[in-house]
């Protein structure tokens, strides 16, 4: 049974910093690389940050490159953002989970419920 639990959203001014966290459990953790993904009010969820199962390669959305860092314990199975110089413009519901391809590929694949972040003074 596959479980993706967010935490460590919250409200931060502009400028200020945030430490998301993932633990996953249910399937290879150390064999799958993560991503974090984000939601905002009427839009479509999109891809933020990805990071290789061993952990030696990342990739960011350009919006976010410079401010965010994805890592990884694969011995915690734990997936972390950490988010500097945030902006009104990060505010959104962030989620951590697999490729997308790897989510639509399997039945019953889940999303967690995400962790609100809201960037505002």
């Amino acid at each position: 049974q596959v479980q993706l639990v967010e935490s460590g959203g919250g409200l931060v001014q502009p400028g200020g910093s945030l430490r998301l966290s993932c633990a996953a459990s249910g399937f290879t953790f150390s064999s799958y690389a993560m991503s974090w993904y984000r939601q905002a009010p009427g839009n479509e969820r999109e891809l933020v940050a990805a990071i290789t199962s061993a952990g030696g390669s990342t990739n960011y959305a350009d919006s976010v490159k410079g401010r965010f860092t994805i890592s990884r314990d694969n011995a915690k199975n734990t997936v972390y953002l950490q988010m500097n110089s945030l902006k009104p413009e990060d505010t959104a519901v962030y989620y951590c989970n697999a490729d997308l391809a790897i989510i639509t590929a399997t039945p019953s694949w889940p999303w967690g419920q995400g962790t609100q972040v809201t960037v505002s003074s």
